[in-house]
């Protein structure tokens, strides 16, 4: 599918699907709505598992973390996991204050305890000793701030909780239609959004307008029927690892199908040749509004 041309007019477009992942490298949650922060949307990334270190842990070492799958219920966070009980988490709970490490970012955060621990030991590394690890679930601490890169963001202060380094990730639905027919042309599945892990799907866009957008607005009536308004800045190419081939309803990676597919035809120059697909946005304005499913905006394109 070409690209639209780029003109001045606003580009119509909607949040087909939001998605928030409360436990960094876990099962996300889809939701009806969700609060707007500076960080990104509320609960999204505020846990994460961390190795004796301190160092996050994610599909990549252990693909079954896709099988453990939160939700919200009564105040809390309920985790779920095959031959698992439930674990309960109380949203405002943590212990012990710890330092952590996300990539190259050292951070404050607090420990959950031996129980969650032991519960995430339990599952993920059963059967497997060769790896050496100990577990501990971890939370983040919200006085800790942890700036985007201001190389992408053009100096703008971004604040993150466990992302990735960014606080929005952003896909147009007409990106994984396109991915999926050239799938179908070579004889392969159909992939779900959950391989690519968006906080908002994107209706309205041919493929990979979000690649070239300058900006995304909601208008949102706000209190009394105030006029308000959400501003999203796409700012980065997001590079995509091994996770995608992660088949989410088993836990197991199934070779190289999805990146082999990929590096066909996503390599982006902005980031040397990397294959990426959606985009990273920071929240310029409308932190404490509420993003809906279903909400029509308006993009504009950026000046290039």
């Amino acid at each position: 599918m070409l690209p639209a041309l780029h003109t001045d007019a606003p580009l119509p477009l909607s949040i087909e699907q939001l998605w928030v992942y409360p436990i960094k490298s876990c099962a996300g949650v889809r939701l009806a709505s969700a609060e707007l922060l500076p960080t990104g949307l509320q609960w999204d990334r505020t846990w994460m598992v961390v190795d004796q270190r301190g160092e996050f842990v994610s599909q990549r070492e252990l693909p079954r973390m896709a099988l453990v799958r939160p939700r919200f219920r009564m105040g809390q966070l309920e985790l779920q996991a095959p031959g698992m009980l439930s674990l309960y988490l109380a949203l405002d709970a943590a212990e012990a204050p710890c330092k952590v490490r996300v990539w190259d970012d050292e951070l404050d955060a607090y420990d959950m305890g031996d129980v969650a621990a032991q519960w995430f030991d339990d599952f993920l590394l059963a059967g497997r000793p060769e790896l050496d690890l100990r577990l501990r679930l971890v939370r983040f601490d919200p006085d800790c701030v942890r700036p985007s890169d201001v190389h992408w963001t053009g100096g703008i202060q971004a604040p993150n909780t466990f992302s990735d380094g960014y606080p929005l990730l952003l896909l147009s639905a007409a990106a994984l239609d396109e991915l999926n027919e050239r799938r179908r042309l070579l004889g392969q599945e159909v992939l779900g959004v959950e391989r690519f892990r968006p906080n908002l799907l994107l209706g309205g866009l041919q493929a990979h307008d979000e690649d070239r957008l300058d900006e995304l607005r909601f208008p949102i009536a706000a209190g009394a029927g105030a006029p308000a308004e959400v501003w999203l800045q796409p700012v980065k190419p997001c590079a995509r690892c091994s996770i995608p081939d992660v088949d989410p309803a088993t836990g197991i990676e199934q070779g190289d199908a999805v990146a082999t597919l990929l590096q066909s035809y996503r390599q982006d120059r902005r980031l040397l040749g990397a294959v990426t697909f959606g985009m990273n946005a920071i929240v310029r304005q409308g932190a404490g509004l509420k993003l809906t499913q279903g909400l029509p905006g308006f993009g504009r394109w950026a000046d290039w």
